[in-house]
């Protein structure tokens, strides 16, 4: 049993009993394990807690061409339904875990609740490839879909996989084709670990700010900056000319004063953001979206923001 400490209360009961069946299927204490054998116990969690693709939608797997390898990618197309726009999207993880298989309902799921095409993109994970590994498969998966698609494209990542599509928003701002928006949940944009959230939430259930430390480290390459922006989003002295932004966190989870930060930031620059911070639910809800009603009203929120955006339209006013 976790031990609750002041979230005993905090948290519903239906809540913390998906929080109890992910620590039994990966116990917080498997941090000290190689990563090969988190890997594996992570991989056959998110095949138990597989809910399945919803009717009408196919997928496809493929490759992008990188420098030196291939970048697995999924392709996801509701069928009798011409896309308005593409998502790209970016897995958590912490940036060791997770594939293509990890998040197939969940990339499915947005495909089927707006109508668009989504590209989920298997990025290489650390320890094996240290940033900026996954942020150039990133570009690279972004460049292609750029390329290869006329349809508006959306980026969407959750955790690593926020840090990911925000780094890659920055990145290609002023390119030819951009991003016609951005959805981030509950993403790790390397804000100040000395207040806010991290402070406050600092032990929270299912990530706690030893946990971002780890996975921070597995990432960071020698002599790894901080402020490097694409590491770092938030590390940024820029936040001009990014596309409308809509950021979901969780309020019992270390990361979600990153989402108030970055709101702040991109507004201060001139430009569209709306940060909301889901009341009561914890860093990893999207796997509670049909055992939790907070979590499943929070997803779809997230699906609306994707097809607002992908739609060109702000009712973030």
């Amino acid at each position: 049993m976790t031990s609750r400490g002041k979230y005993e209360t905090r948290l519903d009961p239906a809540l913390w009993a998906y929080i109890e069946s992910v620590n039994a299927w990966y116990p917080p204490e498997i941090i000290g394990l190689p990563i090969d054998k988190q890997r594996a116990v992570y991989d056959r969690m998110c095949r138990a807690l597989h809910r399945g693709r919803p009717p009408g939608v196919r997928a496809s797997d493929g490759l992008v061409a990188a420098s030196g390898h291939g970048i697995p990618i999924r392709h996801y197309q509701l069928t009798g339904k011409a896309p308005g726009a593409m998502v790209v999207y970016f897995h958590g993880g912490g940036f060791i875990l997770g594939n293509l298989d990890s998040h197939d309902d969940i990339c499915a799921e947005i495909s089927a609740g707006t109508g668009f095409d989504v590209v989920s993109v298997d990025y290489r994970l650390a320890p094996e490839h240290v940033h900026p590994a996954a942020f150039d498969d990133a570009m690279a998966a972004f460049a292609w879909a750029a390329v290869t698609s006329g349809l508006p494209l959306v980026l969407c990542g959750e955790s690593a996989g926020g840090n990911l599509a925000a780094a890659v928003a920055q990145a290609t701002r002023r390119h030819a084709r951009t991003a016609v928006g951005q959805v981030l949940i509950y993403p790790g944009l390397g804000g100040d670990e000395g207040a806010g959230s991290y402070v406050e939430h600092a032990e929270a259930p299912l990530l706690s700010v030893a946990d971002i430390a780890f996975y921070r480290d597995v990432r960071s390459a020698k002599r790894q900056s901080p402020d490097d922006p694409t590491f770092s989003p938030l590390r940024d002295r820029d936040f001009s000319g990014l596309p409308p932004t809509v950021i979901i966190t969780a309020e019992c989870d270390p990361l979600s004063s990153d989402g108030q930060t970055y709101r702040d930031r991109i507004v201060a620059a001139g430009g569209k953001a709306w940060w909301h911070e889901e009341p009561r639910l914890v860093h990893s809800f999207l796997r509670a979206r049909t055992t939790v009603p907070a979590a499943a009203q929070a997803f779809a929120r997230i699906i609306a923001a994707v097809a607002v955006l992908g739609k060109g339209e702000w009712p973030y006013l």
